[in-house]
């Protein structure tokens, strides 16, 4: 027992990830302070691998975990700066995502009402730069605290620094060198809404919201979240299990030309995205089970846990429904969630 973070033996992991998966760390390190990283880290339980894990929505365990796991509590919040037009918020990495997005609203912030109910701990945004309803969380970061492995100090990288990209930053790069304390962000009062991705503006038509402000856009963001997503409490699962493919631009008008009805978005310079969720509903996934290990019916990009499926065989199932997209669509899809134990 130490008053900054405890230690457990042979922990199970189970109720750790929200795919339900059954496995065991040989140590777990519950951490209540970020300045007790130094000693746990040079202590002789963090000698061999070290996993960083907040709630677990991010992660597929296909073996038992022979390190250390490490989960941060530390969940502060604060205002840094605020000039009545933007504000500086610092957020710890223990703190919830979801609870977060909450506290920026209610103090009249908008920049990540089209992140909510997105699962997670603060920590986590960053790593995976998690998006959804045409947002990123990069674009309203302002710096990353971690504390930096290899150079064993605490470390303060700008965005410029985090090598963002789609579900991607240096942080996801190098998992075994960095672990992110706080996230401090940069938020605005009159921030412009977006509102044309994914039904966004339609729900809010719906409720009858004709001139927006930040709070309903979340509110909508919730309701078409809950409509579309299995509830990980309800059913286990890590939300969308695929990355949502880029290709070149002629590649997905080929694509497009070929399927009616894919659904193409713009990536950047000579580049598309492309729906990842249709080409697998197109290939006849979606609903599927095998034993405890399925895709969910609500949902085609959401691998779910009906009961006691292992990670090897929830695995082996996302494999087979990456085979038959790459089979039908000459299209490669990769893995949202970090795999322990095996590789993709």
């Amino acid at each position: 027992m130490h008053e900054a973070y405890t230690l457990q033996e042979d922990a199970p992991l189970a109720a750790l990830n929200t795919l339900r998966v059954a496995a065991t760390a040989r140590r777990l390190a519950e951490v209540h302070r970020a300045a007790a990283l130094p000693e746990l880290l040079d202590s002789p339980a963090a000698q061999g691998p070290v996993l960083v894990l907040g709630e677990g929505s991010n992660v597929l365990f296909a073996a038992d975990y022979p390190g250390l796991v490490l989960r941060p509590l530390f969940a502060d919040v604060r205002m840094l700066e605020d000039d009545g037009a933007t504000a500086l918020v610092r957020a710890e990495a223990g703190t919830s995502w979801d609870r977060f997005v909450d506290w920026t609203l209610g103090r009249g912030l908008a920049g990540l009402e089209n992140l909510a109910l997105i699962p997670g701990q603060v920590g986590a945004a960053p790593i995976q730069n998690i998006g959804a309803y045409g947002a990123e969380v990069a674009e309203s970061i302002e710096h990353v605290e971690a504390w930096d492995r290899t150079q064993r100090r605490s470390r303060r990288l700008v965005r410029a620094e985090c090598g963002f990209g789609y579900r991607d930053s240096i942080f996801k790069r190098a998992p075994e060198r960095w672990i992110v304390t706080s996230v401090v962000f940069r938020l605005s009062r009159s921030a412009a809404l977006r509102l044309d991705y994914a039904g966004v503006r339609e729900e809010l038509a719906a409720a009858g919201v004709t001139a927006p402000d930040a709070q309903q856009v979340a509110a909508a963001v919730r309701r078409l979240r809950r409509r579309k997503l299995p509830d990980p409490a309800v059913i286990g699962n890590a939300g969308s299990f695929f990355k949502n493919p880029v290709v070149a631009a002629p590649v997905a008008a080929q694509l497009r030309a070929e399927f009616a009805g894919l659904p193409v978005h713009p990536a950047g310079a000579g580049l598309a995205k492309l729906s990842a969720a249709w080409l697998i509903e197109h290939c006849g996934w979606r609903g599927y089970r095998d034993g405890d290990a399925g895709i969910s019916a609500q949902h085609a990009l959401v691998l779910v846990n009906h009961g006691s499926a292992r990670g090897s065989e929830l695995l082996a199932l996302a494999r087979r429904v990456a085979r038959s997209v790459a089979e039908r669509f000459a299209v490669d899809l990769e893995p949202e969630p970090r795999i322990i134990g095996s590789r993709w």
